[in-house]
C-alpha cells in the first residue's frame, strides 16, 4: 500500500510533467476563471500574442478579442457555465501591436476536484499561413477560371480563321493542331509561374524548340518578365513566324539565319516603349516554294491567319503597332508596344535604365 506521502510526490510528478508539456506546446495554451480572466498563460502564448506571462495573467481574456467578435466570448463562457462542449472553431485574435491573426481555437472545461466547472482552457493554433494558402489558392482558381475563358474564345477564332483559309481537311487539322500545341506551351510557362508571367528568354524558346536548328537562331535584349497576356499574344506570333520559317523561310533552306533582337527605350512622350524585331534572312526560295508561301501561309499578297495574327491580333492585344516586310530571302517583322502592356508592373525599373543592356 502506498504512503501518503508516496502519493503526494506521484500527483507532484504528475503536475510538474503536465505543466511542463503545457510550457513546451508549440500551440498556445491559456487558462481563464468563469469571469473571463486569464489564469494561464504559456511560451506559445507569449511568441503568438506578443504579451509576457506577467503582463497577461489576472488581464481580461477580452483584450485578445476584436471588438466585433466580443460576443464570441459571451457565448464561449454561457457555454462552459452550462457544461456543454464547444467544437474547435476558427476565429481572429488581436496581438499585443494591434495586429490580427487567424487560429483555431479547441476550449475545454476545467473543474476542481470536487467536480465543478471553474474555468476554461483555451489551445490556440495559428493558421495564417493556412488562410494565406487558402486565399492564394482561390485568387489562382479565378484566374485560371479567366484565362480558360480566355483560351476558348482563342480557340474558336482559331478555328474560324483557320478554317477560311484551309480547303483540305487535312491541312485545317494540322494547322489547328499546331496552334493549339503553342497555346499550350504558352499555357505550361504561366502555370510554371503560377500565372506570375514568364520570360521572354524562354517563351521565344519554347515556342521555337519544335522547328530545331537551334544553332541559327540569335536571341539579344534584357532580362524581361511577360505579363500574361503578353505571354499568349507573343507566343501566338512566334508559332506563326517559326512554321512559315521551317517551311519556306530561314530553317528551311540552308545558312538560313533567324535574329531576334528586343530593346527598352523612350518614347516621344517619355513612354517607356517595348520594341522587338525578328528578322530572318535565307536564300531565296524556288518559284515553287514562294508560290505555296503566298497561297498556303499569307505571308505573301493574300493574309493568311498568320499575317493576321502578326499585324493585328498581337499588336492590338498590346496596345502597339506592327509591320511585317517580306522579300525573297528575308522576312522582318516589327512590334512597338508600350512597356506597361508587356513586362510585369512591379519589375518594371523606374526609369527604364535596367532594361538597356
Amino acid at each position: 500500500m502506498a504512503s501518503s506521502g508516496g502519493t503526494f510526490r506521484q500527483n507532484a510528478n504528475a503536475d510538474a510533467r503536465l505543466a511542463a508539456i503545457v510550457d513546451s506546446s508549440y500551440d498556445a495554451i491559456i487558462g481563464k476563471d468563469l469571469n473571463s480572466i486569464i489564469t494561464d498563460w504559456n511560451r506559445a502564448a507569449e511568441r503568438m500574442f506578443g504579451y509576457s506571462a506577467e503582463e497577461a495573467i489576472g488581464q481580461p481574456i477580452l483584450m485578445l478579442i476584436p471588438e466585433h467578435m466580443q460576443d464570441e466570448e459571451v457565448e464561449i463562457i454561457a457555454k462552459i457555465r452550462a457544461g456543454e462542449r464547444i467544437p474547435s472553431f476558427e476565429t481572429a485574435r488581436r496581438r499585443k501591436d494591434g495586429s490580427l491573426v487567424a487560429v483555431s481555437l479547441t476550449i475545454s472545461p476545467i473543474k476542481n476536484s470536487a467536480g465543478e466547472i471553474v474555468g476554461a482552457s483555451k489551445i490556440a493554433r495559428d493558421i495564417s499561413a493556412a488562410k494565406e494558402s487558402e486565399r492564394r489558392i482561390r485568387l489562382l482558381m479565378r484566374e485560371v477560371n479567366h484565362r480558360v475563358k480566355n483560351q476558348f474564345a482563342v480557340i474558336l477564332s482559331m478555328v474560324r480563321e483557320t478554317s477560311k483559309r484551309s480547303t483540305d481537311p487535312g491541312e485545317f487539322e494540322e494547322l489547328i493542331r499546331a496552334r493549339i500545341m503553342a497555346l499550350s506551351r504558352s499555357h505550361d510557362l504561366l502555370v510554371t509561374s503560377e500565372w506570375a508571367g514568364a520570360s521572354l528568354f524562354d517563351l521565344v524558346q519554347e515556342h521555337l524548340k519544335p522547328f530545331g536548328h537551334e544553332e541559327r537562331i540569335s536571341l539579344s535584349g534584357p532580362l524581361l518578365t511577360l505579363q500574361s497576356n503578353a505571354v499568349q499574344n507573343l507566343g501566338m506570333a512566334f508559332h506563326e513566324l517559326g512554321t512559315n520559317s521551317s517551311k519556306y523561310g530561314a530553317l528551311a533552306a540552308e545558312g538560313g539565319r533567324i535574329e531576334i533582337t528586343w530593346k527598352v527605350e523612350a518614347g516621344p512622350d517619355a513612354q517607356r516603349r517595348f520594341r522587338l524585331l525578328w528578322h530572318e534572312t535565307s536564300s531565296a526560295p524556288a518559284v515553287g516554294a514562294q508560290q505555296k508561301m503566298t497561297e498556303r501561309k499569307g505571308f505573301g499578297e493574300r493574309k493568311g491567319f498568320g499575317t493576321v495574327v502578326l499585324q493585328r491580333v498581337a499588336p492590338q492585344s498590346l496596345s502597339g503597332s506592327s509591320s511585317l516586310e517580306r522579300s525573297p530571302g528575308s522576312v522582318k517583322w516589327e512590334l512597338d508596344a508600350p512597356l506597361e502592356a508587356i513586362v510585369v508592373p512591379q519589375l518594371g525599373a523606374e526609369d527604364g535604365s535596367d532594361f538597356n543592356g
